[in-house]
């Protein structure tokens, strides 16, 4: 990773230094709130009308500095472009499938390092909100999903997709993408989760159509959290099974195929490289 012979903006270490001048900006914030709340027993840290306006600007200074040092145009920083509606129901097909193997992987890792209870708790805020269901809906499905895309698969990516050949580039996206969460139990559901963000924004050339699919993945891991304990009888949730594992398998694979398959015409319709935006 030698910046010195690329020419956009950025390359791996400028977004990683962004994406650390974005956690700290929150972090200036979040920080003497949390330790205010732990002393006197209140809760600021999760107040929306003192929260809403830090997140708001500090996304909107992160997205201003990644469009005005990349010197592209606004377009192909965010690449607001239309896509293939058909991707979606695949992509729903592919996330459903893999996200039994997320799963997975997070109870082992959790066995093997259990995360803190203090932290189990922060993490379940995340679902609870005054608003209820809609609240957590509001953060985690529609919120989460756009500003996340914007960074990484907009300003990351535009950078990354010119500096890098695709599969660079899309591990480098995944693997800031999985230490933007600051969750060890979370890294290798957000890396995978990366991965396949990463692949879409290169096959559609289309922001939106990645801001979908993240919304899509958290929805599901939304659905499974509200209802884990109805979902965690069922035979085709069951884990260590290896009728499931094959299933979930067939499911993502075809999810996948699928959306190669309905991005292949509009790739070579447009003479679009694989590594190009």
């Amino acid at each position: 990773m030698e910046d010195s012979k690329f020419r956009y903006y950025p390359t791996f270490w400028q977004a990683a230094n962004l994406i650390v001048i974005y956690i700290f900006i929150q972090t200036l914030i979040d920080f003497p709130l949390a330790i205010y709340d732990y002393n006197h027993g209140t809760d600021w840290l999760y107040q929306p009308w003192l929260k809403g306006p830090v997140f708001l600007g500090s996304t909107l200074l992160i997205l201003y500095l990644g469009y005005r040092f990349s010197k592209l145009t606004f377009g192909q920083v965010f690449s607001f472009k239309l896509f293939n509606l058909l991707i979606i129901p695949a992509m729903i097909i592919a996330f459903g499938g893999i996200q039994y193997f997320l799963n997975e992987i997070s109870i082992h890792f959790e066995r093997v390092l259990p995360p803190p209870t203090w932290f189990m708790e922060l993490f379940s805020r995340l679902f609870d909100t005054d608003l209820g269901v809609w609240g957590g809906i509001l953060r985690i499905v529609i919120i989460a999903p756009i500003v996340e895309e914007l960074i990484f698969r907009g300003v990351i990516m535009a950078g990354f997709s010119r500096n890098y050949n695709a599969f660079f580039a899309i591990l480098y996206s995944a693997i800031l993408f999985a230490l933007f969460h600051l969750n060890p139990w979370q890294f290798p559901s957000a890396f995978a989760l990366g991965l396949i963000l990463g692949w879409i924004r290169i096959r559609t050339g289309s922001v939106f159509a990645c801001i979908a699919g993240h919304a899509i993945h958290n929805g599901l891991v939304f659905i499974t959290v509200l209802y884990f304990n109805n979902l965690k009888d069922l035979k085709l949730m069951q884990e260590g099974v290896t009728q499931n594992y094959l299933i979930h398998f067939m499911l993502f694979s075809f999810g996948i195929a699928l959306i190669g398959l309905l991005t292949r015409k509009s790739l070579k319709k447009e003479g679009i490289k694989p590594q190009k935006i």
